[in-house]
């Protein structure tokens, strides 16, 4: 790989990380937000809507920076993928501007809505501010994993005489089968993040004995909400999307799973150590057969290796790849143990005064947000070395007019601008944690 692809490569790898941080908060946060809202009004329990006030403010904080790191990479496609902007974007180019002029716009505007005109929207028109914020971030989610899905299993195109793709059939685009098990994982992964933050302020009120009526909503919510979500995002969705690289991306699968063998009985490994030059898994912990019932419900079945593919057809970093998949599963394995011990709690009538447990909760909320870039990169890497599978390798998108000193410098001023924009997004969340819910009424 020469230095310039590596940096483009690089940078577009370190901005869309950085940015996704805060995406996976709002989507997720959006939804909590509407049920909290409807508790509010159902019971006209004015701690569960000053909730809502306090985690709006929360949720414009992310907004603002997720819109801030958000519009480099849509220029990058321009200045650092110019061959693949050619080549995809009669295609990619619908998806990416319905998400900017419909869903951002639907979201902002009824946030504003939502954060300034209560008292003139009254209680219902508030809940459906709130209704529209989320609707308007899961349409932003889907026209972008619209987007990624057609790079993952291209769709309703043909291939002009200029050599670029033109779209055949915009519904085709929107229903491409590849997008309901990745934007349901997707979707749900984020409210597993949502649900762990939630429930992480509300521990750390419990463990500092204030505003602990607040603590009480925001644990009990996050608990019952992480619960739901942490299953449902490993069955059926992390399942489904896991059968959709099996039938379209065996390769890929094999390397996830570190097989570089065919075998029939195939064990799902639990921890090893990918050897790319004995072409092996060091010290592997594995169940045996376990990998060919999960994936063909036959414990006997075959189950495809990495040998019985070409090799120039690889993932280009298999080692990365397979340890992605492996800390985004054994992470969500671990949240469906915490969620299900505070579902124990919670029914025992415990969980208020728990404080181990308690801390447990509060200490955990960073790992969905790790949980979720490894699933992302789980996704990326395992795309390789396609840009878009099977039409154009990573190698022939770049941009052939940028080198890499002009990129390693642009990726050097965003690691010291994205620095400066999360120290503010801390001390901005932290100040609005430490000011407690209260503070929502005096605004």
């Amino acid at each position: 790989m020469d230095d310039a692809l590596f940096l483009h490569r690089l940078q577009f790898a370190f901005t869309i990380t950085f940015h996704y941080l805060f995406p996976q908060l709002t989507m997720g946060l959006g939804l909590l937000i509407v049920i909290m809202k409807w508790i509010a009004l159902r019971t006209d329990n004015e701690c569960y809507n000053n909730s809502t006030r306090f985690w709006a403010k929360i949720f414009a904080i992310n907004f603002a920076v997720g819109v801030v790191t958000g519009i480099p990479m849509e220029f990058q496609f321009g200045t650092n993928w110019a061959r693949f902007s050619t080549f995809a974007g009669g295609v990619i180019g619908q998806t990416l501007a319905m998400e900017s002029v419909f869903a951002f716009f639907l979201e902002s505007s009824f946030l504003g809505l939502f954060l300034f005109s209560e008292k003139r929207l009254g209680p219902k028109m508030h809940f459906f501010a709130a209704l529209m914020v989320f609707i308007g971030s899961w349409l932003s989610g889907y026209f972008i994993i619209a987007t990624n899905a057609w790079m993952q299993h291209p769709v309703a195109y043909e291939v002009g005489a200029n050599g670029n793709v033109a779209l055949t059939s915009f519904w085709g685009l929107l229903l491409n089968p590849w997008i309901a098990w990745q934007y349901t994982h997707n979707m749900i992964g984020s409210v597993v993040t949502a649900s762990f933050v939630v429930a992480a302020a509300g521990a750390f009120y419990l463990l500092a004995h204030k505003n602990e009526e607040y603590g009480k909503v925001f644990v009990r919510v996050g608990v019952i909400a992480g619960v739901i979500a942490s299953i449902l995002v490993a069955f059926p969705t992390g399942d489904g999307q896991v059968k959709n690289i099996v039938v379209h991306q065996p390769v890929t699968f094999a390397a996830m799973e570190g097989l570089f063998e065919t075998r029939e009985g195939a064990p799902l490994v639990l921890i090893g150590q990918p050897d790319m030059e004995k072409r092996r898994l060091d010290n592997p912990l594995h169940v045996p057969k376990m990998l060919s019932f999960l994936t063909y419900l036959h414990w006997g079945a075959e189950v495809k290796g990495l040998d019985a593919f070409p090799e120039n057809t690889w993932p280009t970093n298999i080692p990365l790849l397979y340890y992605s998949y492996h800390v985004m599963v054994g992470l969500g394995t671990i949240f469906i143990a915490i969620m299900l011990g505070g579902i124990y709690l919670l029914w025992k009538k415990k969980l208020f005064t728990a404080r181990p447990f308690l801390w447990v909760l509060m200490l955990a909320f960073p790992f969905p947000y790790i949980a979720n870039t490894a699933g992302w990169w789980t996704a990326e890497l395992g795309r390789q070395p396609w840009l878009v599978y099977g039409l154009m390798r990573t190698v022939d998108g770049t941009s052939t007019m940028v080198s890499a000193g002009n990129t390693l410098f642009t990726l050097l001023g965003f690691a010291g601008m994205y620095f400066v924009i999360g120290m503010l997004f801390l001390f901005l969340v932290v100040k609005t944690i430490n000011n407690g819910p209260e503070a929502a009424l005096k605004h």
